[in-house]
């Protein structure tokens, strides 16, 4: 071999060795192969790797002025629902709300590996503006953190499995301060920056300000992590029947009007720091 060759031979070796030497991207959490089925208003998510997981979905279309109304007289707005597409497979699913004041409401759900993913189209037809300000999807995890019975009298046997994220970092329920006086108890409710304090679940409300939109839990057998997100996102939850939510935000519909929003559940292998990969990925609005 001449000179030139080796040199070019040399050159190419180094440029191989660079690029193996490169280091790999941050691993994200993979999870389970996860179905999805209809069960009424349940959606219920399952694997063979871990326990069932139950969404009332949706729970509620709310209005705005919430934290201190009535929920039946003053905040819940009437919806019916109707299962557009539930094919054989576990793996799609497509639901159709009609809200009392005419706003339509298409959800798109699909299952993978370690998520559910939702994409919603609210859309108001009518001539008049709509006061369909957030919604809740009822998270129900009982069994997922290990509790076979019924969650009677506002179970809090959970709440040591349960997280949000404040100033950056991990906390696990329940920590101070710790809300206790509402028009309804118990919970809490952790509402954003970007929401009025007004409009948001009328239980105990955290002066806490949750540093981003994940909230979740770990398994009874500490193996997987479930976490919830959507974006845009009116508050953070956690509820009275061994549930917690990340409750969407809608912020109203004028007439005519059509808003796009889109939410994930992960559930994934014990990795916190795969988790937040993946959730930085798929909601970076969320990230400061």
């Amino acid at each position: 071999m001449d000179t030139s060759a080796s040199m070019i031979a040399i050159v190419l070796i180094s440029m191989l060795a660079g690029c193996r030497s490169t280091k790999p991207p941050a691993a994200v959490a993979i999870g389970p192969d996860l179905s999805i089925a209809r069960d009424g208003h349940w959606l219920v998510i399952t694997s063979d790797q871990t326990p069932e997981i139950r969404i009332n979905y949706l729970e509620a279309y709310c209005r705005p002025g919430s934290t201190d109304a009535d929920w039946v007289k003053q905040t819940v707005i009437k919806h019916k629902t109707e299962d557009v597409e539930v094919p054989a497979g576990g793996k799609r699913i497509v639901i159709r709300d009609t809200l009392a004041d005419g706003v339509i409401v298409d959800h798109t759900i699909t299952a993978g590996r370690g998520e559910i993913d939702f994409r919603v189209v609210a859309h108001n037809p009518t001539n008049q503006p709509s006061l369909a300000h957030w919604a809740q999807p009822c998270v129900r995890l009982g069994l997922f953190c290990g509790f076979a019975d019924p969650p009677k009298n506002s179970p809090t046997d959970y709440l040591g499995k349960c997280f949000i994220y404040r100033n950056g970092k991990q906390v696990r329920m329940p920590f101070e301060p710790w809300a206790t006086e509402a028009r309804y108890v118990p919970g809490q409710v952790w509402c954003p920056a970007h929401v009025p304090r007004a409009d948001v679940n009328p239980r105990p409300l955290s002066p806490v300000v949750p540093s981003n939109g994940l909230i979740g839990c770990e398994s009874g057998d500490g193996k997987f992590l479930f976490a919830t997100a959507w974006e845009p996102y009116q508050e953070l939850f956690q509820g009275v029947a061994r549930c917690l939510h990340s409750d969407f935000r809608i912020g109203g519909l004028a007439a005519g009007e059509t808003k796009v929003i889109r939410g994930k559940v992960y559930v994934v292998p014990n990795d916190e720091a795969a988790l937040l990969t993946r959730y930085q990925r798929d909601f970076p609005e969320h990230i400061r």
